[in-house]
């Protein structure tokens, strides 16, 4: 019996979170959305780069997104946000 399951060539756009995201943010362009909530402040700002650099295809081309990354304190909980919004294929 095989492993392999023969179903024709992938979709061009995969399903992934990134996508979804992007997808998101693009129905409402000019919105600030928090799209993260990593553990600590580098990889908020890691996030936001990749996002701003378009390092995944969900995000192309690059600067068709703004994003930032900052510390929120809410009582006694500081939580690291990554912040983005589309603003269109050129700036």
């Amino acid at each position: 019996m095989s492993n392999v399951e023969f179903v024709g060539p992938p979709p061009k756009q995969r399903n992934t979170k990134h996508a979804r995201i992007a997808g998101e943010l693009r129905a409402h362009p000019g919105v600030w959305g928090v799209v993260r909530k990593p553990g600590t402040l580098t990889r908020a700002a890691s996030a936001a780069q990749a996002i701003r650099d378009a390092r995944l295809t969900a995000y192309e081309p690059a600067g068709s997104f703004e994003a930032v990354a900052r510390t929120v304190v809410e009582g006694t909980v500081e939580e690291f946000r990554v912040y983005a919004r589309y603003v269109g294929a050129s700036k």
